[in-house]
């Protein structure tokens, strides 16, 4: 077993009758259970195919690339604005209902859970397939590992739901050029986003049950450890969760086998939100499987993106070029940034910001696997992750949340366990003219310093609940929270414009630098969003576009 994963002991019999491999392979599950182990090397790319003769010329007013949390909110202000709106996504649209087999399960993995490649895109699993437009993409760094959803409604298909508001010193540390806005963020902006995704924590009597007994253990131990608990505010129509309970519905919530996405429905995702409330408008359309392969400026000084439409294995149907007075990018951080740093080493727009591809974070990310507490774990792992635990003496603000895990080895209880904190934003994105594409480099030890206070706080779990912390991501460093790329200050400004180029905007993560004050990313990526929205409708609707 390499140093790098070695497991420090928290008490001195933590698995005495317990062999080494059955607790690496137990903590390797929990781990890709929520995708922070990641797969072997492998790129996701579009299956090659002949080219359609011709290219289809649309001209749009507003083009939104992108189907997430900004890109949701993007689209529901611009319709409610009276907008006639293009929305881009290159995923599918998943739907779910109780009982729905929509997404594939963790025990029975397959195609749909991977965005364009042969094999799987989590660890600890050694699969095969025909490639699929499925809804997690690896996009694989120097030095980091980026986990990317593809789907309509983005990454609030398959992420557990967390949504945190940091507190107000967090966030000025976090992004301190947008230090001024949080005052209005959380007069309205947030709470706007709260109501919009119906948020709530846990009731208390499904918290009492036995698939959150790991939960409430996590709640019994955090404060031995210098954790102030809490009960994390999440997406979800509990009437579904109490239905699995009563077996009117097949258990997902209450095994956490989440990952790709809710089959039995409840979850307050952008789809059926803000995307839904967009479309009914009748100005939204909404374009699954159309994948934007680069942006450029015409001699109009008008936006134009060359979009290819796919099929689900990849193969080309038909490419359009699509010519818009306004590019509002919301691909994700990754995504958003790829693309920008594309057409600035093309020259495909001319005078981007030099800062365009600078300022990324992976948000403090760490993913951590308990094993063998003293206590009661129970059989099965009820979620989403409903519980945590802030750090108020940390020298720097982290947070730390237990997230139930679907697999279980037997012999071996894992209990998942996420920190993530602040951290600068010192990754940077560099294009590639082989690949045609740009590449993630991560500094070895950028978040180091973050990293050693998280392990101290695992470590100190550990001792006060028994059992070991084993380090899942410390051979193989990955996020699902990419922040940054084209940061607010040097490459946009506070509403998310690109510096000296009218009607192109970027609402989503990539403009965050870094982290987001020790909080999952997406209620801050939907507030600054809805921040954002009302001063463009306000002052460059009718002017810019």
């Amino acid at each position: 077993m390499s140093d790098a994963v070695s497991p420090q002991l928290a008490s001195p019999h933590p698995t005495s009758r317990i062999g080494r491999r059955q607790v690496l392979g137990a903590a390797a599950l929990g781990a890709a259970a929520l995708a922070g182990a990641v797969a072997g090397a492998g790129k996701a790319s579009a299956t090659t195919s002949v080219a359609p003769a011709s290219v289809t010329e649309r001209r749009e007013r507003a083009v939104v690339v992108g189907t997430g949390f900004g890109g949701g909110v993007t689209a529901l202000r611009l319709a409610q604005a009276g907008v006639s709106t293009l929305v881009l996504e290159r995923g599918l649209r998943w739907r779910t209902g109780p009982n729905a087999t929509t997404f594939c399960r963790f025990a029975t993995m397959d195609n749909r859970s991977a965005w364009l490649t042969d094999h799987a895109v989590v660890g600890g699993v050694d699969k095969t397939w025909t490639p699929y437009t499925g809804v997690l993409e690896a996009v694989t760094g120097n030095g980091m590992t980026a986990m990317c959803g593809a789907a309509v409604g983005g990454g609030s298909i398959m992420y557990h739901g967390m949504t945190l508001q940091p507190a107000k010193a967090d966030f000025a540390t976090s992004i301190p050029v947008a230090a001024d806005l949080y005052d209005d963020l959380n007069l309205w902006a947030y709470p706007t986003v709260a109501r919009m995704l119906g948020i709530s924590t846990i009731p208390y009597d499904i918290l009492a049950t036995d698939p959150y007994k790991s939960s409430r253990l996590f709640q019994d131990v955090a404060p031995k450890a210098g954790l102030t608990p809490f009960k994390v505010p999440l997406p979800i129509d509990w009437s579904y969760v109490r239905g699995e309970l009563t077996g009117q519905y097949e258990a997902t919530y209450t095994t956490s086998d989440i990952a790709f996405g809710v089959n039995n429905g409840g979850k307050h995702s952008i789809d059926v939100t803000y995307l839904a409330q967009a479309e009914s408008t009748g100005l939204v359309e909404v374009a699954p499987l159309h994948v934007v392969r680069d942006l450029a400026m015409d001699a109009n000084k008008r936006w134009v993106l060359s979009v290819d439409r796919i099929d689900t294995g990849g193969a080309v149907q038909e490419q359009i070029r699509i010519t818009a007075d306004a590019v509002f990018l919301n691909a994700g951080s990754p995504g958003t940034t790829r693309l920008l740093v594309k057409s600035r080493a093309k020259g495909l727009v001319p005078d981007l910001p030099d800062a365009i591809g600078t300022g990324w974070g992976n948000n403090g990310d760490r993913i951590w696997a308990w094993i063998n507490p003293t206590g009661d774990a129970g059989t099965r792992q009820g979620g989403p992750a409903c519980v945590g635990g802030r750090a108020p003496d940390s020298a720097i603000p982290l947070t730390v949340i237990h997230a139930g895990s679907p697999i279980q080895q037997a012999g071996v209880t894992a209990l998942t366990v996420v920190g993530f904190g602040i951290v600068d934003g010192a990754g940077t994105w560099a294009y590639d003219a082989d690949t045609d594409d740009a590449v993630l480099t991560w500094p070895t030890g950028a978040d180091a310093a973050l990293q050693e206070l998280i392990a101290a706080r695992m470590q100190a779990i550990a001792a006060a609940g028994g059992g070991m912390m084993i380090d899942t991501n410390a051979g193989a460093p990955s996020t699902w929270h990419s922040l940054g790329g084209v940061p607010m200050g040097d490459a946009v400004d506070l509403t998310g414009r690109v510096l000296g180029h009218k009607g192109l905007y970027v609402l989503d993560g990539a403009r965050i630098p870094g982290s987001t004050g020790a909080c999952n990313p997406s209620m801050t990526i939907a507030a600054l969003a809805e921040h954002s929205m009302r001063t463009v409708v306000r002052q460059d609707l009718g002017r810019v576009f």
